[in-house]
């Protein structure tokens, strides 16, 4: 016999989990008393940091991430990056603490009442066990349905005295969770691209989820197809630099639809028929074209509008063999330019700096939704494992999830933060100080939410409350949590302000000041 600790961490080692992402609480300590030598505690200040650190690590890893937060108020704070994870595809285990079995009835100080509903439904699988003996068997059972494609967050519920009562090791089982896609399936999509004059390939986050880079470089170049990216994608998909890149595709049903018009076959690889942020009409994709889809997830499959071909599968894997089913063509398009923008302190010109002197091998993760036109015209993503964002549309990711993606690889990592983005989890560069990891924090402040300005015009308004942001002084928030800053207002001090950055051996943050 065992305890259920003891039998607990067993199942995090076996599951690769060396490190823990959490804010600690009463109902949690029992769970982080003699926590074995090596096994990290990875602390936040705050649960949507904790949930964002993870949601980087996993996803920038390859490996599951481990959270413990508490209760109901810790599960709340942490929602937000919750549902970002679940959107993200990240496989994330969340522990929360739960008051003791025996007070349960008499609705305790800081206990959940249904636990397991609170999270839903953007976990994939939420559990209290039924009995203290069971809670290894559910923690087994957790990492495998997180690591099963499309891949997410499971929540468990533990009660605080679970922890130190006795339970027999489950056995654990060795598990290769890939799905190959249907052969016929393959055929059928590879059959789309060698009848047509003009084929896309359009990509989503599925496709680096499940390690396509190449295989789609591979499919573009030997079909000759254009290469779009899907809107809001959260990964780097393609080099966007390539001669058949050809943009990215708006999250608007009319414009999509006229940017695709002179394909007449689509295939759309790891992302749904499409995601959309305002309400439009009229056909999905151009109705002279035909149209397939590649996925994980079978949800993707089951909205798949209209007459289509839709497989399921790995979508690394099925690039990869539909590729060895097209013959060589030539790619007669045109490739996408990047913007010129002039020498003054806007976003597209600050962009195109961070593009010019960036480290080589540096790691973007965005969260800045006012510059995300400008960062795809000026600061294009040209390395696999390249680029981290947020699927959600919720801001508070982006701070915390570079931190995460800095533990779980070894490149330095830039993190792109609207002003507005950064101060939901600004608390998270106390966390930078303590890893010391090399990241770059690149403030682009224009003093207001300036993504929400923007989009009142949809709804014919002139003006929106609580946008205005003046202020808020970067370099003392970062100075006060041990991190050194500088800020630059002007073209002049812009380029060394980000060589700067740049050149530190641990994180940093500079506040850029823009129109």
């Amino acid at each position: 016999m065992t305890n259920v600790r003891e039998a607990a961490f067993a199942i995090f080692q076996h599951y690769g989990v060396d490190r823990l992402f959490g804010n600690p609480g009463s109902t949690e300590l029992p769970m982080l008393k003699a926590m074995p030598e090596g096994f990290d505690y990875v602390l936040g200040l705050n649960e949507a940091v904790v949930a964002g650190m993870a949601d980087g690590f996993a996803r920038s890893s390859g490996k599951p991430a481990l959270i413990n937060l508490h209760s109901s108020a810790g599960t709340g704070h942490a929602l937000g990056n919750l549902f970002t994870a679940f959107r993200n595809n990240a496989p994330i285990v969340v522990t929360a603490g739960q008051q003791a079995r025996s007070i349960l009835p008499y609705d305790p100080f800081l206990f959940a009442e249904r636990p397991t509903e609170f999270p839903q439904p953007y976990v994939k699988w939420a559990c209290e066990p039924a009995r203290a003996e069971d809670v290894p068997q559910a923690l087994a059972r957790a990492f495998a349905i997180a690591l099963t494609p499309p891949m997410g967050p499971v929540f468990v519920s533990i009660p605080v005295d679970d922890w130190e009562r006795e339970c027999e090791m489950p056995s654990l089982p060795h598990l290769s969770l890939r799905t190959l896609p249907d052969m016929h399936g393959i055929s059928l999509l590879a059959d789309l691209f060698e009848t047509a004059r003009n084929p896309a390939l359009v990509l989503g986050t599925g496709s680096a989820n499940g390690g396509g880079w190449d295989a789609a470089i591979e499919l573009a170049e030997r079909s000759g197809a254009a290469v779009w990216v899907a809107p809001f994608v959260a990964r780097e998909v393609f080099p966007e630099d390539h001669p058949q890149f050809a943009g990215f595709l708006p999250a608007m049903r009319e414009d999509i639809v006229k940017l695709l018009s002179d394909h007449d076959a689509i295939l759309v690889a790891g992302a749904p028929v499409f995601t959309y942020h305002v309400e439009g009409k009229g056909p999905h994709w151009p109705e002279r074209a035909r149209l397939g889809m590649l996925s994980d997830n079978e949800q993707h499959l089951a909205s798949l509008p209209g007459n289509a071909v839709g497989v399921l599968g790995n979508v690394g894997t099925g690039l990869a063999a539909i590729s060895e089913k097209v013959r060589d063509r030539d790619f007669t398009g045109k490739q996408r330019q990047l913007d010129t923008p002039e020498a003054e302190m806007t976003d597209r010109y600050v962009l195109s700096r961070v593009a010019a002197l960036r480290p080589d091998n540096a790691v973007i993760v965005e969260e800045a939704p006012t510059a995300r036109t400008p960062m795809h015209d000026n600061l294009p993503i040209t390395r696999e494992g390249g680029f981290y964002t947020c699927a959600s549309g919720g801001l508070g990711y982006g701070l915390p999830a570079a931190l995460g993606v800095a533990q779980g690889q070894s490149e330095p990592v830039i993190a792109v933060l609207g002003d507005g983005a950064a101060m939901y989890t600004i608390q998270g560069l106390y966390t930078a100080h303590l890893s010391g990891k090399p990241t770059s924090f690149v403030i682009l402040n224009n003093s207001r939410y300036a993504a929400l300005q923007g989009f009142a015009a949809h709804f014919g308004m002139n003006s929106v409350p609580g946008t205005d942001l003046t202020g808020i002084d970067f370099v003392q928030l970062a100075a006060a949590q041990g991190i050194p800053a500088r800020m630059a207002d002007n073209v002049t001090d812009l380029d060394e302000v980000l060589q700067w950055t740049f050149a530190q051996d641990g994180p940093s943050l500079v506040d850029l000041r823009i129109k």
